[in-house]
């Protein structure tokens, strides 16, 4: 099976609730075979900074727990009754004897320390299926990934890509989503 770039994104939420919208825009990429939602956590992040996870997901929670937390096992993030996540990390441990080093230290990512107390984040381990034509291109050329990510609205004035006004607009919908907590 040919799997396409992962991208682990992490949305911040006053609340947690992520279920309607949401939940229907990643149904109708999937339906496209644009994306495949690998795994799905949600986090909710109290006032002391104590965290609380669930699935996200159509399945259950006993299918869940047998078949592991790839975005679990991902972080470091251990989940009680979470057998896939201890088979994940020794694959990952055996992988890194073999010489092969999934990351560093160096470049680890801690997301649950940029959940902000108080708040909740759903954890998205997105597979792009759209991209796996153009990856196979790019790596047919000779080329291999250096860096990505997302680009803020505000960045995009400068280009001339969005006005000033659609920047500002898009930028205060994600800050008051952020500060209505």
């Amino acid at each position: 099976m040919t799997i396409g770039p992962i991208q682990l994104l992490v949305l911040g939420f006053p609340q947690p609730d992520f279920h309607g919208e949401i939940i229907a825009e990643l149904e109708r990429l999937r339906a496209t075979d644009t994306v495949r939602v690998v795994d799905a956590l949600a986090v909710h992040k109290d006032l002391d900074g104590d965290i609380e996870v669930a699935h996200l997901s159509n399945i259950s929670d006993e299918e869940a727990a047998e078949l592991g937390s790839k975005v679990a096992a991902l972080i470091g993030l251990g989940i009680e009754g979470d057998a896939g996540s201890g088979e994940d990390a020794r694959a990952g441990a055996e992988a890194a004897a073999d010489d092969i080093q999934p990351f560093s230290d160096e470049d680890a990512w801690d997301v649950l320390d940029e959940i902000p107390n108080g708040s909740a984040a759903a954890l998205l381990l997105l597979e792009h299926r759209w991209a796996i034509p153009f990856r196979d291109a790019v790596v047919r050329a000779g080329g291999f990934r250096v860096s990505e990510g997302f680009i803020s609205p505000l960045d995009l004035i400068g280009i001339g890509l969005v006005s000033a006004e659609e920047a500002k607009e898009l930028h205060e919908q994600e800050m008051a989503a952020a500060s209505s907590k």
